[in-house]
């Protein structure tokens, strides 16, 4: 079986995940697929040239030999290429090893972390044979395309809450350097546990690039969203409108109190920010309504746009306050987003231009799998929450628990 046939059959295993078992053979297969590329990759940089490129030398590729290694979790059966004078040496997994350690972990939760690859070649070179920073780069870029077939993976019918954000970096294209904006959606299900539903590099953002982001979505399962949270991203009501018509559309509270303190001075940043609280903090709409109008009262000889901006938004702030206090925060932060951009943004702190999309999914991706190793537990007051959507939305949950 080729590489193109391991990977068609685990992304229809992916669709059928239903038991331990199961998920224990997809990452047994997940894992024969990375490391099997890795290999390829190697025998790319030993011989000078890509599969099916124009021959540089005489020698060449030849084939394949099976062998099986011991894992963490159990045999694992493997494909080594072979070249025809025998000269390769892997160095991933050597001619006479039959066990796999740790290493090919630590080396992309180090990447993850934010080390680059010069970095890790270094920190590793003292206990393996010293690899190339462009080796590194060839085993990385073999294992992030398995990660993403996982990104594009069938998802719930349903997701309570998602959240929309974007995460800016500079990229060199065509000889310029640009800003480019990373979209993630992190989608909240049934069981209050995170779930990546997908990531995309875009230049701009307007409707039209997200009708083709919720289409995507939905294409891939997802058929409704109860909350979509979001920063004021440019053309999303509208797309949301268009795919997801029930769905309720809650701007980040976070994200508006601090683009309103952003231009306030210092002397009165403090009582403009006690107002701002009494605002989101009240029991009811209508007294945020009143909270509202006395910040306007109070502020707007000197913050005009302030409240303009409050005003101007408000359909969208509100939907909150349609829920009991203990379970606003849930709606209304998006602290389990901002949680994942902190770790991304760590881990390209160092790499302040990148040269390709590529390496920015590349890095942007390892890290979110770092992430993900810590989304085990449901949202905090999510059994609260959850009672509270079904009494609400009712039949749109109905079947899904």
């Amino acid at each position: 079986m080729d590489e193109k046939q391991l990977q068609d059959l685990a992304n229809e295993l992916a669709k059928n995940l239903k038991t331990p078992e199961n998920l224990s053979h997809f990452d047994r297969l997940l894992k024969k697929i990375s490391v099997e590329a890795a290999l390829n990759a190697e025998m790319t940089h030993h011989l000078g040239y890509d599969k099916n490129q124009p021959k540089p030398g005489a020698n060449a590729r030849n084939g394949y030999s099976t062998k099986t290694v011991t894992t963490g979790d159990g045999p694992l059966a493997l494909r080594t290429p072979r070249d025809r004078d025998g000269s390769f040496e892997p160095q991933l997994v050597k001619k006479n090893q039959t066990r796999i350690t740790g290493m090919d972990n630590q080396i992309l939760s180090l990447y993850a972390k934010g080390m680059t690859t010069r970095e890790i070649a270094a920190a590793f070179k003292s206990c393996i044979t010293p690899m190339s920073r462009r080796r590194w780069s060839q085993s990385h870029r073999c294992g992030h395309g398995a990660g993403c077939r996982m990104a594009n993976r069938p998802l719930d019918a349903v997701y309570p809450i998602v959240y929309l954000d974007c995460i800016v970096l500079k990229v060199r294209q065509d000889s310029r350097i640009i800003n480019k904006s990373v979209f993630l959606a992190l989608g909240i299900n049934i069981e209050g546990q995170k779930e990546l539903l997908g990531m995309w590099l875009a230049e701009n953002e307007g409707a039209k690039f997200w009708l083709n982001v919720l289409t995507e979505l939905k294409n891939r399962g997802l058929n409704d969203i109860l909350i979509a949270c979001v920063d004021g991203l440019k053309g999303f009501p509208d797309a949301i409108n268009a795919v997801y018509p029930e769905a309720r559309l809650q701007l980040c509270i976070v994200h508006m109190v601090r683009n309103s303190l952003r231009f306030v001075s210092w002397k009165d940043y403090k009582a403009v920010t006690r107002d701002l609280k009494a605002i989101y903090q009240a029991p009811t709409e209508e007294a945020g309504l009143q909270a509202l109008e006395a910040f306007s009262s109070a502020w707007d000889i000197r913050y005009p746009q302030i409240s303009r901006s409050w005003q101007a938004n408000w359909a969208n702030l509100a939907t909150f306050f349609a829920y009991p206090t203990d379970i606003r925060k849930v709606i209304y932060t998006t602290n389990a987003i901002e949680s994942l951009n902190s770790v991304i943004r760590h881990a390209i702190k160092k790499r302040k231009v990148f040269p390709t999309d590529d390496a920015v999914k590349k890095v942007v991706w390892l890290a979110i799998q770092a992430a993900s190793q810590k989304w085990t537990m449901p949202l905090r007051d999510w059994r609260i929450a959850m009672n509270r959507f079904i009494i609400e939305f009712g039949e749109r949950l109905d079947g899904h628990f």
